[in-house]
């Protein structure tokens, strides 16, 4: 299945056909399955890539994608909405709006060459935050905001990755869970550079 929003690319699965509505506004929803997710355990435990994310192509030279982001209905724990960067099992990026284990909503980020570095970010108290991921030259940048104006810095990574297999998109899951539902809005997408990756801009 072939998937439009305006401003972006043809989207498309990087695993198994999802389930996906763009309504009116040009408000992307994914609804995931009850436990799916991308991990590679950093301590040994089993890999999990059943969940599937909405992606393009990610083209050449720096580029940033952001959106709002809220996990609708009661959550479990790890449920999420995510901006994701995907070669993949192996070599895969993602930045969440994360249902963290004592009942709070979190920015979390993932890196991945071979394991998973899993960092926990703020705490945000609202239904929503806006994320974003830019590519800087060879590089990756992951930013947070709460009121899509100001950003602040969450890490800067590279992926061990030939740029020509990346995908960048959008990804929903429930590990522990029955299902999740993100909701992207005000999504963004900008062929330009970030100057400077600690300013807030």
């Amino acid at each position: 299945m072939t998937l439009s929003l305006p401003d972006l690319p043809d989207l498309h699965w990087t695993g198994v056909e999802g389930d996906a509505h763009v309504d009116a506004r040009g408000a992307l929803t994914l609804t995931s399955r009850g436990g799916v997710d991308w991990t590679n355990d950093a301590t040994g435990g089993p890999a999990q890539h059943a969940a599937t994310a909405l992606a393009f192509a990610a083209p050449e030279g720096d580029f940033t994608l952001s959106a709002r982001v809220r996990v609708t209905g009661e959550r479990s724990t790890f449920d999420a909405g995510a901006l994701a960067l995907w070669s993949g099992p192996q070599r895969w990026a993602k930045v969440c709006n994360e249902y963290s284990p004592q009942g709070d909503s979190m920015v979390v980020s993932v890196v991945t060459n071979d394991f998973s570095d899993d960092a926990n970010g703020a705490v945000f108290a609202t239904d929503a935050v806006f994320l974003r991921m830019a590519r800087v030259g060879a590089a990756f940048a992951f930013h947070y905001s709460l009121d899509g104006e100001s950003w602040p810095f969450l890490r800067v990574f590279r992926l061990d990755a030939d740029s020509s297999t990346l995908s960048v998109g959008f990804l929903a899951q429930a590990p522990m869970g029955a299902g999740a539902t993100a909701v992207f809005d005000e999504i963004r997408f900008d062929r330009s550079s970030l100057r400077d990756l600690r300013d807030l801009s």
